[in-house]
C-alpha cells in the first residue's frame, strides 16, 4: 500500500471513529434534562455537518491526480482540524445527565403537602 492509500485508510479510520463519537454524544443528548437536549443537538448538527463536509474532502482526495493531491491533502487537514475542534469542544461542554429524580417536564411538583 502506497503512502496515498495508508492515508485514506487511517483517515476513513477516523471519520468512523467520530461517528461512534457523535453518536453517543446523540444517546447523552437523549438522557439529558430538555433544556441540555437543545445545546447538544445544536452541537451534533454542527458535528455532522463538519464530518460530512470532512468526508467530501476525502472522497476529493481519492480521486485526485497527483498533482492536486498536495492541494487537496491541505484541505482535508484543515477540515479534519476544524472537526476534531469541535467535536472536543462539543465533549466539554457535556453536561451532567438528568437526574433520576428530575421531572421529565417543567410541571411542578408538590410540596408534599396534602391538597
Amino acid at each position: 500500500m502506497n503512502r496515498r492509500d495508508e492515508f485514506i485508510q487511517r483517515m476513513k479510520a477516523q471519520l468512523d471513529e467520530w461517528n461512534a463519537e457523535i453518536d453517543a454524544l446523540a444517546a447523552r443528548a437523549r438522557q439529558a434534562s430538555t433544556e441540555a437536549q437543545a445545546r447538544y443537538q445544536d452541537d451534533i448538527e454542527r458535528l455532522r455537518r463538519r464530518r460530512d463536509e470532512t468526508r467530501r474532502r476525502l472522497e476529493e482526495l481519492q480521486y485526485a491526480s497527483e498533482a492536486a493531491w498536495d492541494a487537496l491533502q491541505q484541505g482535508l487537514d484543515d477540515a479534519w482540524e476544524l472537526m476534531r475542534k469541535a467535536l472536543r469542544d462539543a465533549q466539554r461542554r457535556e453536561p451532567p445527565p438528568r437526574d433520576v429524580d428530575e421531572p421529565e417536564d417543567d410541571t411542578p411538583r408538590s410540596s408534599g403537602g396534602s391538597p
